[in-house]
């Protein structure tokens, strides 16, 4: 396919080598030119405005938030809106609110285009091995246009629904599973650690025992080792997955106590500095107010 990639981090930047090693006709575009040049010696074609990588196929943009992503699709002159021609398709494979994705399934009907909202699972180790879950939603002649492109970054596609807001709200969700998890590990791995217990010892048995899941043993090992360099997925990132969530709970009526924890223990991460670790470190908050030398 003709595509083009938008948003060239370490997960998009993953994700569009592995589009062009599968032997699609790649353009990318990135606000710094330069995170362009790996993947143009790879054969990818860079573009010098976000309109130049919109006249394909379809467009993809893997973007850190709302404001980026409102920012590209609807920019005045050359946005993905005014940009991408009739039918072609926009996948949005960022972790977005789910009112962006509505506004975005409507504008792109109106401009007579096709949207598909594809949220990932997987950190930039799983983007570089095309070893990402995708969570895919739209209509199913869009989502059958995709499933080459979706194959060539990820393991599994999950169709969720024929909406592509809902994609949004179970990424969300998910993410606020996995920061439940890293919390509560964090909470005991204190706990035992204060006793004096070895946290790889205690770590190997629950992941032999109780939670032989490979999130706990990704994380876990993080919080063990205290290796929160460098972000795989940075804490500020984590805060906005988890505003994203409430805000979306609050407007659905759905109570979520403990998700108002994790926004305060990213806050607390945020405030003492933690903007450049993983959002893993909130595990370790734990230790800290329970007094524990945190270079252990």
């Amino acid at each position: 396919m003709k595509v083009g990639f938008i948003g060239l981090g370490r997960m998009g930047a993953a994700m569009a080598a592995n589009l062009v090693e599968a032997g699609h006709e790649v353009t990318v575009y990135n606000r710094t030119p330069a995170k362009a040049q790996a993947l143009a010696e790879r054969g990818a074609r860079p573009a010098a405005r976000v309109a130049d990588a919109c006249q394909g196929d379809a467009v993809i943009t893997m973007l850190a938030d709302d404001a980026a992503v409102e920012g590209v699709v609807f920019g005045e002159t050359g946005g993905v809106i005014g940009s991408l021609g009739e039918g072609a398709i926009h996948i949005s494979m960022s972790t977005i609110s789910d009112a962006l994705s509505q506004r975005l399934a409507a504008a792109h009907t109106n401009a007579g285009q096709r949207f598909v909202a594809a949220p990932v699972f997987g950190r930039p180790d799983a983007a570089a091995a095309a070893k990402l879950f995708i969570v895919a939603a739209g209509a199913p002649d869009a989502l059958d246009a995709c499933s080459a492109l979706f194959a060539a970054m990820g393991q599994k596609t999950i169709h969720i629904s024929n909406e592509p807001p809902a994609a949004n709200l179970v990424k969300l969700s998910g993410n606020f599973l996995i920061a439940s998890v890293i919390e509560a590990l964090g909470e005991a791995m204190a706990l035992v650690g204060k006793a004096g217990i070895d946290r790889h010892r205690y770590l190997d048995l629950l992941t032999a025992t109780l939670f032989p899941a490979p999130l706990y043993k990704m994380y876990g090992v993080l919080i063990a080792e205290q290796k929160f360099e460098p972000a795989g997925f940075a804490a500020p990132l984590g805060h906005k997955d988890i505003r994203l969530t409430l805000a979306a709970a609050e407007a659905l009526r759905v109570p979520m106590p403990f998700a108002s924890v994790l926004h305060d223990r990213f806050l607390t991460l945020l405030a003492h500095g933690g903007e450049a670790l993983d959002w893993s470190a909130i595990a370790q908050l734990a230790a800290n107010d329970s007094g524990q030398d945190t270079a252990r």
